[in-house]
């Protein structure tokens, strides 16, 4: 194989990445969850019997134990699903174009790296970055809790950013200066009093007006990009205003979306089925941890994947 040829025969892989703690695993948990709750035809199917256990194993724990799955040590987990649905495809030419509605089936191959991955003065594992550059997808997963009391969001992106860029530079991938991917900017734990908290502050949030149960949301994409730069302004280490700039620089900021999530959601109070700004924190202390409180209401969990896949469906229809 020459050097270079994995990276030019990308495929339609979505890569996660994180630093530790930053809720990768549960996130997975609760896309399955969150595709069965909402009206459509996408679910999430394993591609092979290894993938379905680990599937199922993710969504008991989280919807039926009320328990965060196991955090991801130094193994590099590799989950290979289908997204499967319908969506709108143009077919013909002009004059005779039309819309018809195809099956899609998205492969997603998830590479979960433990963020010891990541840690200061560790190089990434090999299997990872090579995920990176064969993807054209990445979930990027930032914990506000995590930076507000590490600061360590900066020292995890800086590190990645090299040793792709490098890569692709040199398998001439590097178009106008900057990386191919598409990047889904993920700020998690949104179902946190501070984070929520912070989201009032600065007057971004609002209610979807189909969402019977009131939640609140973030509801435009620029919304969710200044949510995520005022979060940054609370880091630990003070430099993770150098994460949105890093991201600029070296991702098409056509290819950039920013989305608010939650893996749990909020805390709905027996008898009622409103959301209760007086009474609606899902994770509270128990013995020996922490628990869920109530069922699982996942908050953007499906969003970002779909726009990512959806993406990368339509750069291969050109």
């Amino acid at each position: 194989m020459q050097p270079g040829q994995d990276e030019r025969a990308a495929t339609q892989n979505i890569a996660m990445w994180g630093a530790a703690g930053c809720g990768k695993t549960t996130f997975l948990a609760a896309l399955d969850i969150a595709l069965t709750q909402v009206d459509g035809d996408w679910k999430v199917v394993g591609a092979d019997a290894g993938s379905t256990e680990v599937l199922t194993d993710l969504t008991r724990s989280l919807a039926d134990r009320r328990q965060f799955p196991r955090a991801t040590g130094e193994a590099i987990e590799r989950y290979k699903w289908y997204l499967i649905g319908n969506r709108p495809v143009r077919t013909g030419r002009f004059p005779r174009r039309r819309t018809v509605v195809a099956e899609s089936r998205i492969g997603l191959d998830l590479i979960d790296a433990g963020g010891e991955q990541f840690e200061r003065g560790r190089v990434i594992g090999r299997r990872l970055l090579d995920n990176l550059v064969q993807s054209r997808g990445i979930l990027y997963l930032f914990d506000p809790i995590r930076e507000y009391e590490k600061g360590d969001a900066f020292e995890n992106l800086h590190g990645m950013l090299a040793q792709l860029s490098q890569r692709m530079v040199a398998a001439g991938t590097f178009p106008g200066g900057r990386l191919p991917h598409h990047l889904a900017v993920c700020v998690t734990k949104f179902d946190e009093v501070s984070v929520l908290k912070t989201a009032d502050s600065i007057g971004v949030l609002g209610v979807d007006p189909d969402d019977t149960r009131g939640f609140p949301r973030v509801l435009e994409d620029e919304d969710a990009e200044r949510l995520f730069e005022s979060l940054c302004g609370v880091s630990a280490s003070g430099n993770a205003e150098l994460v949105l700039r890093k991201l600029k620089k070296f991702f098409h900021q056509d290819r950039i979306r920013f989305f608010v999530t939650s893996a749990i959601g909020f805390h709905l109070p027996p008898g009622t089925n409103r959301f209760d700004p007086r009474d609606y924190q899902n994770l509270v202390p128990a013995p020996g941890g922490y628990q869920i409180r109530s069922g699982v209401r996942p908050i953007n969990v499906m969003e970002p994947l779909l726009w990512l896949a959806q993406s990368l469906s339509a750069d291969q229809q050109g």
